[in-house]
């Protein structure tokens, strides 16, 4: 918030970096989640705040992206390549992103997108998208029954 004097005046922009999974969930990460899904209300009220200056807030949220901390996360694991694959397969475009399609966002939200405020740009690869199971095998499966 220092800086919103020198923004102001130059009618600049923020972007704060949130996380797909603050709009999804994600088990086991609840302190993650949620502090994910602040900085997503935060930029939302911030650019309502800030627009009376000129000022655009947006956010970026990315989903699977291909750095050292994904490495060291799947690496971590009893089997990392099937980890890795997991998380390949999370999307539908059947990759993980890369930290430059992620600049790559910022430097559209901070110098194309002049009419956009208030908006999260999810790069995803899609992850987000579609219906399908989202039980564990172990997870109680109960028949549907009729109300009578």
């Amino acid at each position: 918030m220092l800086a919103l004097p020198h923004l102001r005046k130059s009618r600049g922009n923020v972007i704060n970096i949130s996380s797909l999974v603050g709009a999804i969930g994600q088990s086991q990460a609840v302190p993650y989640v949620a502090t994910k899904g602040a900085v997503t209300a935060l930029t939302k009220a911030l650019a309502l705040d800030e627009s009376q200056y000129g000022v655009r807030v947006n956010c970026i949220s990315p989903g699977n992206i291909w750095t050292p901390l994904w490495e060291e996360l799947a690496a971590s694991t009893p089997d990392p390549t099937a980890t890795i694959r997991e998380g390949t397969l999370a999307q539908p475009l059947g990759r993980m992103g890369q930290p430059a399609e992620v600049a790559a966002a910022a430097v559209f939200l901070a110098s194309e997108a002049s009419f956009c405020t208030g908006t999260e740009l999810l790069v995803t690869g899609g992850a987000e998208l579609g219906y399908g199971r989202k039980a564990g095998q172990a997870a109680p499966a109960e028949a549907p029954t009729t109300p009578s």
